[in-house]
């Protein structure tokens, strides 16, 4: 059965190039279009999408406040357009904070070489996010609680359809206990879902967290600076995003630049960031793989490791090296993840020593690393 998709755009021309570009993929349909906000609302609940795709300024009603009226009414998937611009960055998070999944720039040409390329990526993001979807509506029904903004947006859509757990997955039995292992770094990897999933971990780190954090977040060079002085405002730990030459320090979280890739070099205890150009070879920027890679060199295994939502399979090799040096690498579970394809590909792997539902990582993180 085809994904359906509602498309909401207060440009005709952007609508109808949306349209042509999601129904040239067989597995997708657009049932319906609206131009603002308040057109969409009712549209979703008259049309029941699996999808919407969403563009911030539109008159009438703008889709940040569209965002929110649907995930409190009818909890769907929403990819959002945006502007590549700092006020784009900031409307963009703004639009994730109230619950939308995904985003990708207006300009297609902003992210892909070419048309083609754009096309595809435009129908893989809203396929993975119709998915997601489909798994939840065909889960064992659980009994249904109103969704919350504050909840985080995987766990809102969930609520109602509950998947069953994995044998993989975490069942929180008993208190959370510290293994005994050592570590001097943690390392976080992720992609779609990311931004909310990282605030959910982070604000509730504690301010004297004993180690520092490197965070790499598949996004574009103009968000991650936002991005880091969101968390930053909203974390007891400082964060910001990564620069050439920072020495990384406990209770400190960097976040790698969007178009570059963040290394780590010197000795594990005067390990400086390295920021480098992002490269063509390498498919995102930053990688996950490439920063876990030079943290397994200058760390060895003595790193804790997450893999978070994402679509793919980036940090699988880094996790993989880390592994071999005798680093712990935890995963995020199915059910908590926006699009369970990084996290899934780690565990397939058997790289994983466990897979954890979102809400216990930032515990499960603390009391692992010495407090708690």
């Amino acid at each position: 059965m085809a994904i359906k998709v509602l498309v909401v755009d207060d440009s005709s021309f952007f609508r109808r190039r949306v349209s042509e570009i999601l129904e040239k993929d067989r597995g997708l349909q657009v049932v319906g279009s609206a131009n603002n906000g308040k057109e969409a609302i009712a549209q979703v609940k008259k049309l029941k999408p699996d999808v919407i795709t969403m563009d911030i300024e539109m008159p009438v009603m703008d889709g940040i406040s569209a965002v929110k009226a649907i995930m409190a009414e009818d909890p769907t998937p929403i990819l959002m357009f945006s502007s590549l611009t700092q006020e784009g960055a900031k409307a963009t998070l703004d639009a994730l904070d109230a619950g939308a999944m995904d985003f990708l720039p207006k300009k297609f040409e902003d992210i892909a070489k070419d048309r083609d390329e754009a096309a595809h990526l435009l129908q893989s993001r809203v396929t993975a996010l119709g998915r997601r979807r489909a798994v939840r509506r065909a889960a064992p029904a659980a009994a249904p609680t109103r969704p919350t903004a504050t909840r985080p947006l995987a766990n809102r859509l969930s609520s109602a359809s509950a998947t069953a757990a994995k044998p993989t997955e975490s069942k929180r039995t008993a208190p959370i206990r510290k293994s005994g292992k050592r570590y001097k770094l943690v390392a976080i990897g992720t992609s779609t879902g990311g931004p909310v999933a990282l605030q959910t971990i982070l604000t509730k780190i504690p301010a004297n967290f004993p180690h520092p954090i490197v965070l790499i977040q598949h996004m574009p060079a103009t968000f991650t600076g936002a991005f880091a002085q969101r968390l930053n405002s909203l974390c007891k730990i400082k964060v910001s995003e990564a620069k050439d030459g920072d020495m990384l320090r406990p209770g400190h979280a960097y976040l790698a630049p969007g178009g570059k890739q963040m290394l780590v070099d010197g000795r594990d205890s005067a390990a400086r960031v390295r920021i480098i150009d992002g490269g063509d070879k390498v498919n995102y920027k930053p990688c996950v793989d490439v920063t876990f890679a030079a943290c397994a060199k200058v760390f060895g295994g003595d790193v804790l490791a997450a893999v978070l939502t994402g679509m793919g399979a980036d940090g699988r090799d880094g996790a993989r090296l880390l592994k071999q040096k005798g680093a712990k690498i935890w995963a995020q579970d199915e059910k908590s993840c926006v699009v369970y394809g990084m996290p899934q590909a780690v565990a397939a792997a058997g790289l994983s020593e466990a897979s954890y539902p979102l809400d216990e990582f930032a515990e499960r993180i603390t009391v692992e690393a010495g407090h708690g």
